[in-house]
């Protein structure tokens, strides 16, 4: 579950109460309530029936299965990326594994992790990375910090004066060596 979601579930509570409370209210309203009779929750009290104890409800046939546990996300080595260099018009596709450091341009990109989900489920990609940008003078500064979504490529891209970078995909495997692969070699 992304930030995303549980933002709009939040405003979805918060509005499915208010919307209850508006309607109690209106409720109340609308006809006055005798103290001594009955609610629509409540039975009947019979003053002369004996106090039974609680008795322990059993489970119901009837009653539906729990839900399903939300599909747990895929965390994944690699990280797809693609950049365009807007004064070629090139646009590139390259791999960075987890933690590595790989440059594009005067850009610097490294995923912190990527994440995805089955492919049973509705696609959603997502991947923690930090940019930083080489200057002139040949200092490090880092020019975004956050999260790429792989569906939505316009939300978190990294918008560079010559450079621009965004998150294409997950993936298990890559083409490329892994950087501890080509230390050994």
């Amino acid at each position: 579950m992304t930030i995303f979601s549980r933002i709009s579930m939040g405003g979805l509570t918060t509005a499915a109460a208010f919307v209850a409370c508006a309607m109690a209210a209106a409720q109340t309203l609308e006809a006055p309530v005798d103290p001594g009779a009955p609610t629509e929750f409540e039975a009947p009290v019979d003053p002369d029936a004996p106090m039974e104890p609680d008795a322990t409800v059993e489970p119901d046939a009837t009653v539906a299965p729990a839900a399903p546990a939300a599909p747990q996300r895929i965390t994944n080595p690699v990280a797809e990326f693609a950049g365009i260099d807007k004064i070629t018009g090139r646009i590139i596709t390259f791999d960075v594994y987890i933690d590595e450091t790989v440059q594009f341009g005067a850009l610097q990109v490294t995923p912190r992790i990527c994440y995805s989900q089955p492919q049973t489920e509705e696609p959603k990609t997502d991947s923690f990375v930090e940019v930083d940008e080489i200057t002139l003078d040949r200092k490090i500064r880092r020019i975004f910090t956050g999260w790429m979504f792989a569906e939505s490529p316009g939300l978190n891209a990294v918008e560079h004066a010559v450079y621009d970078v965004w998150l294409k995909g997950c993936k298990q495997k890559s083409e490329v060596p892994a950087p501890d692969a080509a230390k050994t070699n």
